[in-house]
């Protein structure tokens, strides 16, 4: 593990062997010469470094704005988990609040919760709005404003909004005290959206919606055609139904009761506040049911097939991101080492500059070590020549001496 990254087990072990010291003797380059162009590397990526990036990460401002827009750590999941749970328990009370039984001590506790989380969402919509100027896309008056218009952040001020107007509106610490701010008090709910800020599992939802659409729609259309026409049947066969007693009964008396009907038995509520009761209107609506409900069903499980297969993606994904640094450092290393190494000759790449060891000003020692390298380089052919030589000589020697016996064999004593 480096830099928190999860090598494979088989990038890793190509790795060490390319750097291995048996390697080395391959004609890989010195050690010395990989630690330079690493340092060359680590160099180069600290210079073409987006500054953006430098700046969101290293300035208290983009810590701040990490912090509150791009949550991660356990630091950041007590803090947004904190909120969530005030937040939470602030809509339990305003729900008590509706119960005459708890209504007194609900609505003053209510009313000292709402001055707090008012001036805490306030403050933090505020450090918000400051700690953006870190991205170059929220600098300055303009990109504030594209900051605020945000669907989440236009949530958040409508919420700051909507709380300021019921506190001040409201007398005795009676918070919903009329009809008119109890309409306002959906806004309040709306701070449950405070909790996933980045829109993540909307994201996802409409990405599973999107991926299976057609699915989607082909089990909703058939379902829906079912729904029509079965209930148009059973309003057919149950409109001038008559009871056992001799009354009439208008469970179905128009086509939107029989409607009605159909929707609350696909949904599998059933209220039971119209049954039908001729045999025909039964038999339509057996069969309705077998049919209609298959349909409506199916549309569950796509979704949560759908929702699996999005995370088993998701997951592999993260697996392949989490193998992308390894494999990179291990083509950069090979780069590297064929870049230093002065025997290679090919000109798919580059030369890498390194310096050599040595005074750097040192011009007549740099010249003495390449006389010297080549010196040995044309002793070592010199001496692979003389070798080839003697081996040639030495094995012309001996077949001749080989043929002169075979001719003194067989020639016959005198």
């Amino acid at each position: 593990m480096k830099d928190g990254v999860v090598m494979d087990p088989v990038v890793l072990e190509e790795a060490q062997q390319l750097l291995s010291p048996a390697s080395w003797t391959r004609g890989v380059a010195d050690p010395r010469t990989v630690v330079a162009a690493e340092r060359t590397g680590s160099s180069w990526e600290n210079r073409y470094l987006s500054k953006e990036h430098r700046r969101a990460g290293a300035t208290f401002q983009g810590k701040v704005y990490n912090f509150l827009e791009r949550p991660s750590g356990w630091k950041c999941f007590v803090y947004h988990f904190t909120v969530f749970m005030v937040v939470l328990v602030c809509l339990i009370f305003s729900v008590l609040s509706t119960i005459d039984e708890y209504s007194g001590f609900a609505n003053e506790t209510l009313f000292w919760m709402e001055i707090c989380l008012v001036v805490f969402f306030g403050v933090e919509y505020m450090i918000r709005l400051w700690s953006a100027g870190c991205r170059s896309k929220y600098m300055g008056t303009f990109g504030r404003f594209r900051f605020v218009r945000k669907p989440i952040c236009i949530i958040d001020l409508i919420v700051v909004v909507a709380s300021i107007v019921v506190l001040s509106i409201g007398s005795n610490g009676q918070v919903f005290a009329t009809s008119a701010i109890r309409g306002i008090r959906f806004l309040q709910i709306l701070r449950m959206l405070h909790v996933d800020r980045q829109g993540g599992t909307w994201r996802l939802l409409g990405s599973v919606v999107f991926i299976h659409r057609q699915e989607l729609i082909t089990t909703l259309y058939i379902g829906f055609l079912g729904l029509i026409f079965s209930s148009y049947f059973v309003y057919l066969a149950e409109k001038d139904a008559v009871s056992k007693d001799g009354k009439s009964r208008n469970d179905f008396s128009s086509y939107a009761d029989a409607l009605w009907w159909g929707v609350i038995t696909v949904t599998t509520i059933g209220y039971g506040d119209a049954v039908p009761q001729t045999w025909i209107g039964k038999i339509v609506a057996s069969c309705f049911s077998v049919f209609a409900i298959s349909f409506f069903a199916l549309p569950a499980g796509i979704l949560g097939s759908g929702f699996a297969l999005k995370v088993q993606q998701k997951q592999r994904q993260k697996h392949f991101n989490r193998q992308i640094p390894a494999a990179a450092m291990l083509i950069q290393c090979l780069w590297r080492c064929y870049a230093a190494d002065k025997c290679f000759n090919s000109q798919a790449t580059w030369d890498i500059y390194i310096k050599e060891p040595g005074h750097p000003k040192d011009n007549s020692s740099l010249s003495k070590v390449s006389l010297i390298m080549q010196v040995a380089k044309r002793a070592s052919v010199l001496k692979r020549k003389r070798s080839k030589s003697k081996m040639d000589t030495s094995g012309g020697s001996t077949t001749n001496n080989n043929r002169d016996s075979l001719q003194a064999q067989t020639l016959p004593p005198p």
